[in-house]
């Protein structure tokens, strides 16, 4: 898991025009503080989620331990940022009529910023506990290759080797940056057909992305039948409707951007967005409530159903869109839940944990094991706040190191892949989910 790593990425910034309602709009280029707040806590709900496993806080037959069971839905909210970050500029080049981004430069942006860190994680993690399968060239190829995944008949049990188990989400983000540039130009094709008209060929995207989040429901199917294949859980169809729903909201962004009509469709709906944050939230949280119930399926133990699965993924992308949305679009509040939201999320201390969210997804189960292995500790013997406090602290320790001596470095070294400047408009700095 989505889970997922974040850099200063092209947002939004407000805009110096005030359209009706006094809101002002996003720019085509900048930062957005507050989504490195959310990275934050979708990769701090993670680490709190493996930790409540391992300690068996989150195995409990109460509805705390329910909730602490279900801090996986922050895996959804990672594909969202990814979605959202990585799809606007090809959304703001289709709804403009430019160029879409390059597609070599945009490849080469996402391996840089991905692929260090979490190569020199794996070397770690094999070495430690993988001694017998050190010179077997596959599973070396697989997993610096992120498509482990794929592998119809791993020697490791659950999701992946010891210390990588959480890696499987990081596999279906590299298959959505391969395969966006398709999906964007088969989108933007769709689009054109609507002529010049900018609201038109919104819709048209919107459409699109609807039909694209279906795959989902559909894969779920037929994960079940007609026999249960729950290695099919971690490819990406299972989890395209979360992209598809941040690459709606990049949809609707771009919109507000490119339509001349002020009191349009998107810009009304981010006036009511910011007007109403707290609704979004209040409907995340609630439906958080509801996928910690029975409605999901059991937790970790066997095999439910295919409308078990369904529900969870209607209710992970409610979650994860009712706590990204607000986030997103954030305009210049000044009173209510939008500027408490906003003057939290964008805080020093959250832009921080934000910048450093990927390593934290990257070292959390290295730490985790070494610490039990350090304090003599065997799996689901408790002390899930103790063991929380203690793996957090050495977590971030790594995740900042790792941030400043190799994530940075390895994006610097994209001055060396292209020879001239980039459009900033259409180049697509995106931010991972980790």
């Amino acid at each position: 898991m989505p889970p997922h790593a974040a850099v200063p990425v092209e947002v939004l910034r407000p805009s110096q025009s005030l359209p009706p309602g006094g809101v002002t709009l996003p720019t085509v280029t900048g930062h957005l503080d507050a989504l490195d707040g959310m990275r934050a806590i979708a990769a701090f709900a993670v680490l709190a989620f493996h930790v409540a496993i391992e300690s068996a806080a989150g195995l409990r037959d109460h509805f705390f331990s329910a909730l602490l069971a279900r801090g996986d839905v922050a895996v959804p909210v990672f594909f969202v940022l990814s979605g959202l970050l990585l799809y606007r500029p090809y959304a703001q080049a289709t709804l403009r009529g430019s160029p879409p981004p390059d597609t070599r430069l945009y490849l080469i942006k996402r391996c840089l910023r991905i692929l260090p860190a979490y190569w020199i994680v794996v070397v770690v993690a094999m070495l430690l506990w993988a001694d017998e399968h050190l010179g077997d060239l596959k599973t070396w190829v697989e997993l610096l290759l992120l498509v482990q995944n794929y592998e119809p008949d791993p020697w490791w049990y659950g999701l992946g080797p010891r210390g990588l188990a959480q890696m499987w989400s990081l596999c279906v983000e590299m298959a959505f940056y391969l395969v966006l540039p398709l999906l964007a130009a088969a989108l933007a094709a769709y689009a054109r057909r609507a002529g010049d008209d900018v609201g038109g060929r919104a819709r048209r995207l919107l459409i699109g992305l609807a039909g694209l989040a279906s795959i989902s429901l559909l894969w779920a199917i037929f994960t079940y039948y007609p026999v249960y294949r729950p290695n099919l859980n971690m490819w990406l169809p299972r989890s395209m409707v979360y992209f598809a729903c941040g690459m709606a909201i990049a949809v609707v962004l771009a919109w507000a951007r490119e339509d001349p009509d002020e009191d349009g469709p998107a810009r009304r709906f981010i006036r009511a967005a910011n007007a109403s944050a707290g609704s979004f939230l209040a409907v995340a949280a609630l439906a958080y409530a509801v996928a910690a119930s029975p409605l999901t399926g059991t937790r970790f133990t066997g095999v439910d159903s295919v409308w078990a699965d369904i529900a969870e993924l209607l209710l992970y992308a409610t979650i994860a869109v009712g706590l990204v949305a607000p986030a997103a679009l954030l305009t210049s509040p000044t009173e209510g839940v939008a500027r408490v939201v906003e003057r939290f999320l964008s805080s020093r201390v959250m832009r921080y944990f934000g910048r450093i969210s990927y390593g934290v997804f990257l070292w959390q189960f290295v730490v985790l094991y070494l610490w039990y292995e350090f304090t003599e500790q065997q799996p689901w013997s408790g002390n899930f706040v103790g063991n929380l406090i203690a793996i957090t602290a050495i977590t971030v320790l790594l995740a900042d190191l790792t941030y400043r001596y190799v994530e940075e470095p390895a994006r610097g070294l994209v001055r060396f892949f292209t020879k001239r400047p980039e459009r900033s408009a259409q180049t697509p700095a995106g931010t991972a989910a980790r």
